[in-house]
C-alpha cells in the first residue's frame, strides 16, 4: 500500500461526476458522508510483523518511534515535518516493512487520529456479478477478505502490493464508479473513556434508593429495591461490559457462574485484567452493572446477573468493533455496556460498523437482539447537531462546529444522558435528539478529554458550583485503582449512567427473557420518569430540561430510568405478547409525492385507519424512485405521534426501492406494538443531501388487531 498516485483514472460514476484530483486523497468516505482529512505534519505510520526491526531502521533514520499508544499492528514514527515524506518513502523501501502511511486528522478537529490500515469495505450494485467485482478490484490491487454478513453484495477487501494507491485514494476512485453503491477504508481512532474521577463526596449507592438527605432530591434514584422485590437478577442473563479491563479479582465478582467468557482483545487473551496504572474505569463500570450481593464491598443494579468482561484494545477500526460485538453474540451477551465513544468531534460509523450493531441488536440471543447501551459522552454537546463554540483553550474549536459521535446516533442503540442527584442535568452531559433515557451520576465540569498536540482537549470551563454527589461502585483492588480501598467512592460521568441503565435492562431481561432488544428499550423508554430541570444550561443559557410533544426531552430523553416500572412493565408484557392478532387491515396511499431536495421537512404521505384496536403486528411496504438513494432517510410515526426510523442513509448509488419493513427485518417496528391502531400513520421521506431528487410513488401500511 503506497500512497502514489497512478497515470490512470477511473470512469467518473453518476454521483456528481467525479471527485477532483486535488480532494482524491483528502476526503474520507464514512456512513454515507464525506469527511475531510488533514494530515498530521510530524508523524506516520508503518506496519511490519517484526516490530523490533522497526525500531532498528528508525535507528539509522532522523526518526524516532512514538513512545504514545499506537495500534497494535501499526508503529508510529516521529519525524521533522520538513523530512517527513523523505523519511517515510526510506521505511517503505525497507523489506521488513509492509506498508507505510501518512497519520491524518479530521479537518478542524485537533483531538483526532486518524490511522489507516490495509482494508477497504466496498459495497456493489445488486447487478454487479461476482466475475466484475473480482475483475474490478483486482486491477486496482485488491484481494478478498471476505463478505460483510447482512449486507448485500458487500465486501471486506486488503491491498495487495500491486496496489499503487493507499485505502483513502481507491475507496475515493471506487466511489466513482457507476457499479459501486459504497467504498470506505477501515480505519482506526482511539477510544475515550466519558469519565474522569473526582474527589471524594459521599460514600453511599444513593443511586440505588435513598430516603433524603444532603444533596438528594426526592426521587433521584432507580427504585432498585422495588425492582429486587422481582427479581435482582439471574445467571442466564449475562452483561457484557466492554471497557479498559476489569479487576477479576475483586470480591464484588466473584461467585459461581459469575462470570462469563471473559476476553482481551489488547493482550490476546481470556484474563482482561488491568494492566497499564489507569485501567480502572471498567472495574468501576462493571461494578454499577452487576457488583455481587455479597455482603462486602458495593452493590450492582442487577447483582444476580452474570458478567461477560470484554478488554479494548483502546482504539477503533471496522475489524475491531467486529470482533468485540462478535464476540459479545457468539458468547451469549444479553446486554452489551459501552462507557466510551470515538476520539473525534465529528465522527459517523462505518458501514461495518453499523453493520456489526444491528447483527448484534436483531442476531444476539437467538434473533431476539442484544441490548446495546452506549454513554452520551461528556462535552456537554449534542449527540448530532451543531454549536457555535468558542473559549476553548488554545482556540481548538470556534465558530459553527458540527458533533457526531457514531456510536450514539445508531438506531439499535439506548443512549444515555446522565442526572444528577438532585434530579437535573449533570453539567458535563451530552444531549440531543438521540438520548433514549437519563440516568443519575455525578455533577461536573464537561471534559472530552482528547489529547490533542501540546495540550488536553476540553471544553471551556463552567464557573459556579455543580452540586451533587458522586457514585459509589467498585474499585481496582489495593492502591492501584481510583482509592486504596477497594471501593471508589466518587465514581460518575455518562459512564456511569450507561452500566446503571444496562444493569436495569438485565433485570428487565430476568423478569421476561423474551423481550426483544427493541422491546426492552421501549420498556426503559415508556416507564421513566419524566423529571424537568427548568434551569437554564450555564454554559449556553437555553434550557432543554421539559418535555415536548411525544414526550421526550433532548436533555433526558424519554425520562431518568426507573427499574421498578421497568420490571413489572416486562412482568405485564408476558401476558400481552402471548395475544395473537385476530384480524388484519391493510391501507393504501398511492398519491405520488415529490421529494424535496435537500430540506429537512422531507415529503410526508398520511394514512388514516379508522378501525379500533390495538397494533399486534406490522409490516410497511415503500415504493420510491429517486436519483440517488443513498440521501434518504424514511420513518413512520403513529396516531400516538412516537416515530420510529425505517431506513437510514445507507442505500448508495440505488435509484429505485420497492420493499417491506417487517418485524423480523426492522425490528424498531416493535415500539408500536401494543399501540391504539386508529388516528394517522405518517411516513415521512427525507433527502438529506443536495443534487438528486425523487418521488415517493406509494406506501402500504398492514396491521394485525
Amino acid at each position: 500500500m503506497t500512497d502514489q498516485t497512478p497515470t490512470d483514472s477511473t470512469q467518473p460514476g453518476s454521483q456528481g461526476g467525479g471527485m477532483p484530483e486535488s480532494s482524491i486523497s483528502k476526503v474520507l468516505q464514512r456512513g454515507g458522508e464525506e469527511l475531510l482529512l488533514e494530515k498530521v505534519d510530524d508523524r506516520f505510520t508503518v506496519n511490519a510483523t517484526d516490530k523490533a526491526a522497526i525500531a532498528q531502521l528508525v535507528d539509522s533514520l532522523p526518526a524516532t518511534v512514538s513512545t504514545e499508544r499506537s495500534p497494535a499492528k501499526l508503529t508510529e514514527i516521529v519525524v521533522d515535518p520538513a523530512q517527513r515524506d523523505a523519511v517515510m518513502q526510506q521505511m517503505r523501501d525497507a523489506n521488513e516493512v509492509n506498508y507505510a502511511s501518512h497519520m491524518y486528522q479530521l479537518k478542524d478537529d485537533p483531538g483526532s487520529r486518524v490511522y489507516l490500515t490495509d482494508q477497504i469495505t466496498v459495497q456493489f450494485a445488486p447487478a454487479v456479478t461476482a466475475e466484475a467485482i473480482a475483475q474490478i478490484t483486482a486491477s486496482i490491487g485488491l484481494q478478498q477478505v471476505k463478505p460483510i454478513e447482512g449486507v448485500p453484495n458487500t465486501f471486506v477487501f486488503a491491498t495487495t502490493a500491486s496496489a499503487q494507491e493507499n485505502p483513502l485514494k481507491i475507496a475515493n476512485r471506487l466511489m466513482q464508479r457507476s457499479e459501486v453503491l459504497t467504498a470506505e477504508p477501515n480505519i482506526v481512532v482511539q477510544t475515550q473513556p466519558h469519565y474522569r474521577p473526582r474527589d471524594p463526596i459521599y460514600p453511599k449507592q444513593w443511586h440505588l434508593n435513598h430516603n433524603g438527605g444532603n444533596n438528594l432530591a426526592p426521587n433521584s434514584h432507580v427504585s432498585a429495591e422495588q425492582a429486587w422485590d422481582l427479581t435482582r437478577g439471574i445467571r442466564s442473563i449475562t452483561i457484557a461490559i466492554m471497557d479498559d479491563s476489569v479487576d477479576l479479582t475483586h470480591p464484588d465478582f466473584q461467585g459461581i457462574g459469575k462470570i462469563v467468557a471473559p476476553r482481551d482483545f489488547k493482550e490476546n487473551d481470556f484474563l482482561p485484567l488491568p494492566g497499564d496504572p489507569d485501567d480502572n474505569h471498567g472495574t468501576a463500570c462493571a461494578g454499577v452493572a452487576t457488583a455481587e450481593e455479597n455482603g462486602v464491598g458495593a452493590i450492582g443494579v442487577a447483582p444476580g446477573c452474570a458478567l461477560m468482561p470484554i478488554r479494548t484494545t483502546g482504539f477503533l477500526d471496522d475489524q475491531t468493533i467486529e470482533d468485540l460485538f462478535g464476540w459479545a453474540v457468539a458468547k451469549g451477551a444479553s446486554v452489551i455496556s459501552c462507557s466510551w465513544g470515538p476520539a473525534a468531534v465529528y465522527f459517523p460509523l462505518s458501514l461495518r460498523q453499523r453493520a456489526a450493531l444491528t447483527q448484534a441488536a436483531t442476531t444476539g440471543r437467538n434473533g431476539k437482539g442484544c441490548v446495546i447501551v452506549f454513554a452520551a459522552g461528556n462535552a456537554n454537546r449534542p449527540t448530532n447537531g451543531t454549536v457555535n463554540e468558542s473559549g476553548w483553550p488554545n482556540n481548538a474549536l470556534s465558530g459553527p462546529t458540527s458533533w457526531l459521535g457514531g456510536f450514539t446516533v445508531h438506531p439499535d442503540v439506548i443512549t444515555v444522558s446522565a442526572s444528577t442527584s438532585l434530579n437535573r442535568k449533570a453539567a458535563y452531559s451530552n444531549w440531543g435528539a438521540e438520548v433514549s433515557v437519563c440516568a443519575p451520576s455525578n455533577n461536573a465540569p464537561p471534559g472530552v478529554g482528547l489529547q490533542a498536540t501540546g495540550f488536553v482537549f476540553t471544553p471551556p470551563q463552567v464557573t459556579g458550583a455543580l452540586p451533587g454527589l458522586g457514585i459509589v461502585t467498585s474499585d481496582r483492588v489495593g492502591a492501584a485503582g481510583y482509592s486504596a480501598d477497594n471501593i471508589a467512592i466518587d465514581f460518575g460521568g455518562t459512564s456511569s449512567a450507561c452500566p446503571l441503565v444496562a444493569g436495569v435492562a438485565a433485570l428487565v431481561l430476568s423478569a421476561n427473557p423474551d423481550l426483544t432488544a427493541a422491546e426492552v428499550k421501549q420498556l426503559l423508554q415508556q416507564t421513566a420518569d419524566k423529571i424537568v430541570d427548568p434551569n437554564p444550561d450555564p454554559q449556553f443559557g437555553f434550557r432543554k430540561g421539559t418535555y415536548e410533544a411525544g414526550g421526550r426531552s433532548d436533555w433526558f430523553g424519554y425520562g431518568k430510568v426507573n427499574a421498578a416500572k421497568a420490571v413489572q412493565a416486562a412482568v405485564q408484557r408476558q401476558a400481552v405478547n402471548a395475544i395473537a392478532p385476530s384480524r388484519q387491515i391493510q391501507q393504501e396511499n398511492s398519491t405520488g409525492i415529490a421529494i424535496p431536495d435537500n430540506n429537512p421537512q422531507g415529503a410526508i404521505s398520511t394514512i388514516q385507519i379508522t378501525d379500533a384496536g390495538t397494533v399486534r403486528s406490522i409490516q410497511v411496504s415503500v415504493a420510491i424512485d429517486h436519483s440517488f438513494l443513498g440521501d434518504l432517510q424514511i420513518s413512520l410515526t403513529s396516531p400516538a405521534n412516537q416515530t420510529v426510523l425505517l431506513q437510514s442513509r445507507n442505500l448508495g448509488r440505488s435509484t429505485r426501492l420497492q420493499t417491506t419493513y417487517t418485524l423480523q427485518t426492522t425490528t424498531l417496528l416493535r415500539r408500536f406494538l401494543n399501540q391504539p391502531a386508529q388516528g394517522s400513520w405518517k411516513l415521512r421521506v427525507v433527502d438529506a443531501a443536495e443534487g438528486d431528487t425523487g418521488t415517493l410513488n406509494q406506501w402500504t401500511l398492514t396491521l394485525g388487531l
